[in-house]
């Protein structure tokens, strides 16, 4: 019974852990959920560098790559930050010859 008892209480702790936080891109606002601001920043970024990555057509991929957003705002309930987004076709720096790279800067407001 106590074993059971602890298998109950994880998923309890693991949905309190999370937060509701807004990605204002510029364009459009996104309600999602997370446990840190910059980790939020990183999973959408990613979401959008998958499609990129996909995206077999070459003019809906041009399309893609002009709508990226350059800065992303991760709105919290008591805090704002704000990240500015470097992207890459082609990985230069840290990721060299990766596609579609990008780099987080936090703006300081």
């Amino acid at each position: 019974m106590a074993e059971s008892d602890k298998t109950t209480e994880s998923p309890e702790k693991k949905s309190s852990s999370k937060r509701n936080f807004t990605i204002d891109t510029g364009k459009e606002q996104i309600q999602v959920q997370g446990s840190d601001y910059q980790k939020v920043a990183v999973k959408y970024l990613m979401k959008r560098r998958r499609s990129l990555l996909f995206t077999k057509d070459p003019a809906k991929a041009d399309k893609l790559w002009e709508d990226l957003p350059k800065q992303v705002k991760i709105i919290g309930a008591q805090l704002t930050k704000i990240y500015d987004v470097e992207w890459e076709k082609v990985g230069t720096k840290e990721f060299a010859g990766a596609r579609y790279t990008f780099e987080l800067e936090e703006k300081q407001a």
